[in-house]
C-alpha cells in the first residue's frame, strides 16, 4: 500500500512539474496583456488623431477659400467697370498696352504698423523719439545760457506759415472749382455727346475749355496768390502741392470715366456717368487713382486717427528743430565759399539731410494718409512698400511713394507705351523721370521763392543714371549699402545748396530785376 501512495504522489508531482513547464506563470500573462492593451490604445490614438488632423485641415482649406474669395471679389469691385466687362470677353485675353496691368486696391494694413507690432521694432521708434527729446532739452537749455530767460516764441514756424489765412481761402477756392467744375463739364459732355451733330469735334471743343478753365483756376490763380500776397515758405508749400493735388485728381477722375462713356457710345449704349458722391469721396481719399468703389473699413478708430495727427505734429516740431539745431547756426553767416569748405558742408548737412527725409516720410506718408484713410474708412493703406530695402533705384523710386508712383505709371508710362504701340519703352520711362523731375522742381522753386535747379539736377540726370545702372538685377545687400550711402550724400547735397541759396538771397538782395539774375544762382556771385 505504502509503495502504491509513494507511486501516485510521484505520479502528482510529475503533472504538476509538467503543467509547470507548459503553462507561463499568472504574472507573464498579464505583462503580455498590459502591453497588448497599450499598443493597441496608441493605434486607436493615432487613427483619432489623423481623423481631426483632416478635419482642421478642411476647415483650414474652407476658410482660405473664403478670405480668397472675399478678396477676389474686393479686388473685381474696385476695377473699373468697362473694364470688368471687357475682361469676361475672349477678345481680353489679347491684351493691349492699357490692360497689361490695373491698379487692384485690397484691404491691407501699412507696412510700418505692422512693424511697430513687434517689441524690437518699436524700439527704433523710442530712440527717434528720445532724440527729440535731446532736441527740445538742448534748444531751451542754449537759449536759457544765452537769453538768462526761458525762450520759446517759435519764430522759424511764424515765418514759415506766413499768411496761412490767405493759403487756407486759396485752396477752398481750389476745391470747390475741383470739385464742381470737371463733374459738370463731364456730365454736360456725355449728356449732348449723342445728339449734337459732329461728336468729335464737341468732344475736342469741350477738351479746350476745360482746359483753358484748368490752366486759370488750377494755373494761374495759385502761383498769383503766392507771388502777389508774399505768402510764407509753408504756406507757399501747402498752395503748391494742393495745386498739384487736384490737378491729378481731377486728370484721374477724367482719365477714368471718359472711356466707358465712349465706349457705351460706340456700342449703341447710354453712357455711365459717376455719382458725384464718388468723386466727392475720391477728393479725399488717400489714392490718386480714381474708381467708382473701393475696399472700406467696417469702423472708424478714433484713436488711431489722434494718434497718427499727434505724431504728424511731432514730426513738424522735430523738423523744427532740426533747421534750429543743425541748419540755421551753420548756413546762416554763409558766404561764396572755397571748393573744399563747400563738400565739407555737403557732408556735414548728410545728417540733417537725412532725419529730414525720413521725417517728412514718416510724418505725410504714414500719418497723414493713414490718419485720413482711418477717417474716411479707406481700406488699403499701402501708401509705401519697403524702400528702406531697396538694392536698386528702380525699386526705390517704386516703393518711396507708390500713391504718386501709381498715378504717374498708369497715367503717364502706361498711356505713353499705348501712344507709342507699345514700343520705345526707354522713351517712356524717360518722359515720365523728366514729368517728375519737373514737378518737384516747380514745388521747391515756389516754395522757397528762388530758382535753383538742385532737384531736378538729381532727378533727371543722377536718379535716370543710376535707375538703369543700379537695378533690379542688384540683390546683393552691399547694394543696399550704396543705395543708402547715395541717399546721404544726395540729401547732404540738397540742403547744403538750398540753404546757402537761401541765406545768399537774403545777404545780397538782386538790385535789377532780369531774367538771368532770377535764373542764375545768387550763391555763387554773393561775397557778404
Amino acid at each position: 500500500m505504502e509503495l502504491r501512495e509513494m507511486g501516485t504522489e510521484d505520479m502528482r508531482q510529475r503533472r504538476s512539474q509538467e503543467q509547470e513547464k507548459e503553462e507561463p506563470p499568472r504574472q507573464v500573462l498579464s505583462g503580455e496583456a498590459k502591453h497588448l492593451d497599450s499598443t493597441a490604445a496608441l493605434i486607436q490614438w493615432k487613427i483619432t488623431m489623423e481623423k481631426v488632423k483632416l478635419k482642421m485641415l478642411k476647415q483650414v482649406h474652407t476658410q482660405l477659400s473664403e478670405l480668397l474669395d472675399k478678396a477676389l471679389e474686393e479686388a473685381t469691385s474696385s476695377i473699373p467697370q468697362h473694364l470688368r466687362k471687357g475682361l469676361t470677353e475672349k477678345e481680353s485675353r489679347k491684351k493691349g498696352p492699357l490692360q497689361e496691368k490695373q491698379k487692384v486696391f485690397v484691404d491691407r494694413k501699412s507696412l510700418l504698423d505692422e512693424l511697430l507690432e513687434i517689441e524690437h521694432f518699436h524700439t527704433i521708434y523710442h530712440m527717434f523719439v528720445a532724440m527729440l527729446c535731446v532736441f527740445v532739452l538742448s534748444t531751451v537749455i542754449v537759449d536759457f545760457i544765452d537769453e538768462g530767460r526761458l525762450v520759446l516764441d517759435f519764430k522759424l514756424f511764424i515765418f514759415a506759415l506766413g499768411q496761412l489765412p490767405v493759403a487756407l481761402f486759396a485752396w477752398l477756392c481750389m476745391f470747390l472749382y475741383t470739385l464742381l467744375v470737371p463733374y459738370k463739364v463731364l456730365q454736360m459732355w456725355a449728356c449732348y455727346l449723342r445728339t449734337v451733330r459732329f461728336p468729335n469735334v464737341f468732344t475736342v471743343a469741350v477738351a479746350v475749355v476745360l482746359l483753358v478753365c484748368h490752366a486759370a483756376a488750377l494755373g494761374f490763380y495759385p502761383v498769383y496768390t503766392i507771388v502777389s500776397y508774399r505768402l510764407g515758405p509753408a504756406s507757399r508749400l501747402i498752395v503748391i502741392l494742393e495745386q498739384i493735388r487736384f490737378l491729378m485728381k481731377s486728370h484721374a477722375f477724367l482719365r477714368e470715366s471718359v472711356p466707358p462713356i465712349l465706349h457705351a457710345r460706340s456700342q449703341d449704349g447710354k453712357g455711365h456717368v459717376p455719382k458725384f458722391s464718388t468723386y466727392l469721396y475720391f477728393l479725399f481719399c488717400p489714392t490718386l487713382i480714381y474708381r467708382e468703389s473701393y475696399p472700406r473699413t467696417p469702423y472708424v478708430r478714433w484713436r488711431y486717427v489722434i494718434k497718427n495727427f499727434a505724431e504728424f505734429l511731432g514730426c513738424v516740431f522735430y523738423m523744427y528743430f532740426i533747421f534750429e539745431r543743425l541748419c540755421i547756426p551753420v548756413f546762416t553767416n554763409t558766404s561764396k565759399q572755397p571748393f573744399r569748405t563747400l563738400v565739407l558742408s555737403i557732408f556735414n548737412a548728410t545728417l540733417p539731410g537725412i532725419l529730414l527725409l525720413l521725417l517728412s516720410f514718416f510724418a505725410f506718408q504714414h500719418c497723414w494718409l493713414n490718419a485720413f484713410a482711418e477717417i474716411l474708412r479707406f481700406a488699403d493703406r499701402t501708401f509705401y512698400k519697403d524702400w528702406w530695402n531697396s538694392t536698386s533705384f528702380s525699386t526705390y523710386y517704386r516703393t518711396w511713394n507708390v500713391v504718386v508712383h501709381d498715378w504717374l505709371y498708369y497715367y503717364v508710362y502706361q498711356d505713353l507705351l499705348w501712344l507709342l504701340r507699345g514700343k520705345a519703352r526707354a522713351v517712356a520711362m524717360l518722359t515720365t523721370f523728366i514729368v517728375s523731375a519737373v514737378v518737384h522742381e516747380y514745388a521747391i522753386t515756389f516754395c522757397l521763392g528762388f530758382f535753383y535747379p538742385v532737384m531736378f539736377t538729381l532727378f533727371a540726370v543722377f536718379g535716370v543714371i543710376f535707375n538703369f545702372i543700379i537695378n533690379d538685377k542688384r540683390t546683393n545687400p552691399v547694394w543696399n549699402v550704396m543705395m543708402w550711402t547715395f541717399l546721404y550724400v544726395g540729401q547732404g547735397i540738397v540742403v547744403c545748396l538750398y540753404c546757402q541759396e537761401w541765406y545768399a538771397h537774403v545777404h545780397c538782395p538782386l538790385k535789377e530785376r532780369t531774367f538771368w539774375g532770377i535764373v542764375t544762382p545768387r550763391s555763387w556771385s554773393c561775397h557778404s
